[in-house]
């Protein structure tokens, strides 16, 4: 498995697709991370508090947009 360090600069927009998927357009910087040795390798994503914001007012939208698309005479049945 490759490892990257993901410098979020700039979230520009979010979209979520028929298939249940959200799509983040953001500027970043991307370069390979060496695993540290005895630790599971990982990707690494970092970001400022600011952009940590806009991300959770993103995410809220989208999901927003999910529930809006869900067929109404599901909502609030149980069973």
């Amino acid at each position: 498995m490759k490892t990257h360090q993901i410098e979020i600069q700039k979230f520009k927009a979010a979209s979520t697709t028929s298939n249940g998927l959200v799509l983040f357009k953001v500027d970043a910087l991307v370069s390979p991370k060496e695993p540290i040795e005895g630790i599971e390798p990982s990707s690494v994503i970092s970001m400022t508090e600011a952009n940590a914001r806009v991300l959770l007012a993103l995410l809220k939208a989208q999901i927003a947009e999910f529930d809006n698309k869900k067929p109404k005479s599901r909502h609030g049945r149980h069973g």
